[in-house]
């Protein structure tokens, strides 16, 4: 279980350094929030569109929730060697000078100090009430216990580079071997949310892009970036999920006779909503031009649905985008966004 994790982060990993926009969350994320509002509703039965709307609003503020426990815990790491700095300085414990400069160094990482200095950082955990960290200490001490083993430790407390750079270079070496893949964290955070099972690749590869243009005169609000590229993106989603919603009689009658032998019962329930959101955007969303509508549906449906979905829905797309052009009904304008 562990290795497909890996094999998963891995890949999600590429694809994102790919994306030209350096937000948090880009259209696809959001795409893929609305489908699972779509599918939450169609599971539980509840048609609330007021409830749905509520849950795409907190899911994607989870997102950014996930991205400050990940701060919050390297805040915590760094409280922890400085603990151990001083539990070593007490008379009753023999410990060798070297162990002891070993355990400063790290104590006194220059980015960690950078983190737990940010009183901005400090304020927003403590205003959202983040302390989860501080109820669940076993795992503070889970991974402190794991980096200070860890082949990446040896190696920094072996270098000769002193430098802020050097030390946040080390920091985020410690992420990607030892933090993100610990299969308690993982665990942690899939009990905790049910929507950050498919954040958590999204949040650890744009806090890797993110911190590693850290420096160290940095503004403190740096730390605390944007979620979304600006309010135009929570309209999107709302407008997707609501028109998605509201027109599903009329999605459904578009897909009937494209495709042999239709039965909406037979489709999978993630390829259906992949493609009367797709059908919704060709339809009214003007600006976002189709190419980038059918592209961006195939994509997710690659990730999220079977292996011969992806097939299944170009061919459907295909077909209506000539038939919409042909009838006048793909009416296109503007530049479209991602």
């Amino acid at each position: 279980m562990a290795l497909s994790r890996d094999v998963y982060f891995c890949a999600q990993l590429k694809k994102i350094q790919k994306l030209k926009f350096f937000k948090m969350l880009t259209r696809r994320h959001i795409r893929v929030k609305v489908m699972q509002c779509i599918y939450a509703l169609i599971q539980s039965k509840d048609d609330s569109l007021e409830k749905q709307q509520k849950f795409l609003k907190v899911s994607i503020d989870n997102t950014y929730t996930l991205y400050l426990l990940w701060l919050s815990l390297f805040v915590e790491i760094a409280q922890k060697a400085e603990e151990q700095v001083q539990l070593g300085s007490k008379k009753y414990i023999d410990q060798s000078p070297q162990e002891t400069r070993f355990k400063e160094r790290f104590s006194k990482n220059r980015f960690l100090v950078q983190l737990r200095s940010n009183h901005l950082l400090k304020e927003t955990l403590e205003g959202k009430k983040l302390n989860n960290w501080y109820l669940n200490d076993e795992y503070v001490k889970l991974i402190y216990k794991e980096i200070i083993e860890s082949a990446t430790y040896a190696q920094y407390l072996s270098q000769e580079q002193d430098s802020y750079e050097s030390d946040k270079a080390f920091i985020l070496e410690l992420f990607k071997n030892v933090m993100a893949p610990n299969d308690k964290i993982y665990e942690y955070f899939e009990d905790d949310k049910l929507t950050w099972v498919d954040d958590i690749p999204i949040v650890n590869t744009f806090l890797l892009k993110h911190l590693k243009k850290a420096k160290a005169d940095q503004d403190e609000n740096f730390f605390l970036p944007k979620l979304l590229k600006d309010s135009e993106d929570m309209e999107y989603a709302n407008r997707l999920l609501t028109k998605t919603l509201l027109l599903n009689e009329d999605l459904e009658k578009e897909i009937e006779g494209k495709t042999p032998n239709w039965d909406k019962d037979r489709i999978a329930d993630v390829d259906a909503i992949l493609l009367k959101m797709a059908i919704c955007e060709l339809l009214h969303f003007p600006s976002i031009p189709e190419r980038v509508t059918i592209n961006e549906y195939l994509e997710i449906s690659k990730e999220y649905s079977t292996p011969k979905s992806s097939i299944f829905i170009n061919g459907i797309l295909d077909k209506l985008t000539k038939e919409y052009k042909q009838s006048g009904k793909l009416n296109k304008m503007g530049r479209g966004l991602l």
